[in-house]
């Protein structure tokens, strides 16, 4: 016979010898307490299912009391007369995706099948780094629009690291809600931080300073893929994953697989005669590696040269410079001579025209020459109409 369950009579129950013991309410069925020999009390419900009989726990003593206990009780029963499973729904909240294995299938069903190798490098930085050390056991289903905020605010010292940040959990949530794992995303919304444009390029100076720095480094492999930057404009990871048959020393044309360029396309781009001279000389002295640039690991391209960039510009004298001011550098120089920005975007392989528009306030020199030249024509004309008036003599006798 059950007895009703109270914060009293529960105070009255005697722990079993061993394991533990159901007393079961008299009045809201399936509704009990659960007595453990140690003393430990849980209020639970039984019921059955799909039949089968499921035992789900409400809640531990005195945490939860019987008052709030025998509520949430009721609450459930008519919630699994409408068809409900309170325990299947909390072994599903229980085995759902946390964050950490939302970033674990999006690199390997998503980032390594579709995203350029750089890409895929910068991702994995951030995911294990920030992300899944930050947020990881969140289930992907409870992540609220609050903890994005927080993770990003917590970035804030570093802008454009934060806004990258947060623009990697936004792909992330786009595939998990492509794969029903949730409703929406929570990263929609959230403003990004101010970021500061970089306009570092190098005056003709320094690139000479530059150039001697290289040919003093004793890594003339490294040095010889910063050139090679700086001669075609080219991204880092373009450069550092080249291969031989990428390039036609006779038409002096470097073909870009698509696979490795930002705007996922094939681009063809001439050599210069410096850049063309490199990379003969270099063919003359490669070995068997398919790579322009071969790595420590047999069969991969070399990964990094940020050593080599660092003690360079430190030998140079070069301050506040990047490898990628040397893709600006490159730009802003043929802007300046008087280039137009079409032709700059394609040896950029620029897709859209204002990508190429940063470099349009540099397009000033040329610009000033010919306004300039404007007005010496107008000067000259002037000066050819006084020379052509004869001006009059007074005749002081008239």
């Amino acid at each position: 016979m059950g007895l009703r369950i109270t914060e009293r009579t529960i105070k009255s129950l005697k722990p079993p010898a061993s394991g533990n013991r159901i007393f079961y309410d008299n009045q809201v069925g399936g509704f009990g307490a659960r007595l453990t020999a140690s003393g430990a009390i849980s209020f639970i419900l039984t019921y059955w299912t799909g039949g089968r009989q499921r035992r789900h726990t409400i809640g531990r003593h005195p945490e939860l009391n019987a008052a709030a206990a025998r509520e949430e009780a009721i609450q459930l029963r008519d919630s699994i007369r409408r068809g409900g499973d309170p325990l299947g729904d909390k072994e599903q909240r229980r085995a759902a995706p946390t964050v950490a294995d939302l970033f674990e299938d999006f690199m390997e069903r998503h980032a390594k099948i579709y995203l350029r190798p750089n890409s895929i490098r910068c991702y994995e930085v951030m995911g294990r780094k920030i992300i899944v050390p930050k947020i990881g056991n969140i289930k992907v289903a409870d992540l609220r629009r609050r903890d994005i905020e927080e993770l990003h605010q917590s970035l804030k010292e570093t802008p454009y690291h934060a806004n990258r940040t947060r623009a990697l959990l936004s792909k992330m949530m786009s595939v998990a809600k492509r794969w029903e794992w949730r409703n929406d995303n929570p990263c929609e919304g959230i403003p990004k931080f101010p970021e500061e444009k970089r306009d570092r390029w190098l005056s003709t100076e320094e690139i000479e300073r530059l150039c001697d720095a290289l040919d003093k480094h004793p890594n003339q492999s490294a040095a010889n893929a910063i050139r090679l930057l700086l001669l075609t404009g080219a991204r880092r990871g373009e450069v550092l994953t080249a291969t031989w048959k990428d390039f036609d020393l006779v038409l002096g044309v470097w073909t870009k697989p698509s696979h490795y360029t930002k705007q996922k396309r094939t681009e063809h781009v001439p050599l210069s005669p410096p850049a063309l001279q490199l990379v003969v000389s270099m063919k003359e002295r490669s070995g068997e590696s398919e790579y322009l640039f071969p790595g420590a690991i047999a069969g991969k391209p070399l990964q990094e040269i940020k050593q080599v960039w660092s003690a360079v510009c430190k030998q140079a004298n070069l301050k506040s410079v990047r490898l990628h001011d040397l893709r600006h550098t490159y730009a802003s120089h043929l802007v300046s001579s008087g280039m137009s920005l079409p032709i700059v975007g394609r040896l950029l392989g620029h897709t859209q025209p204002q990508t190429t528009a940063r470099y349009a306030h540099l397009a000033d020199d040329p610009l000033r020459q010919a306004t300039n030249r404007f007005a010496s024509i107008v000067a000259a004309a002037r000066s050819r109409k006084r020379a052509d008036v004869v001006p009059l003599r007074r005749d002081r006798d008239a």
